[in-house]
């Protein structure tokens, strides 16, 4: 598996959808969904690639499944 790393901390239940940088390759995503059955890590990962203009499917969670900090791989085409 080859790709970039994006470190992302996640504000679940948030009031509107946001993404906003914070320093080298470290995020901060708010999303409305609440943190219960993988609902917010969807979310996150949904707006990730809508910001980087990709498939959802390119963008795999690493690390911090149950965690408000995250790593996400971003696939190889």
């Amino acid at each position: 598996m080859s790709g970039r790393y994006i470190a992302v901390y996640v504000h679940p239940r948030a009031r509107q959808r946001r993404i906003a940088l914070r320093g080298d390759n470290r995020h901060e995503v708010g999303v409305p969904e609440a943190p219960a059955d993988g609902a917010a890590n969807k979310a996150v990962q949904r707006l990730l690639a809508e910001a980087l203009t990709v498939a959802p499917s390119r963008l795999v969670l690493i690390r911090g499944h149950t965690s408000r900090k995250k790593v996400f791989q971003l696939m190889s085409a």
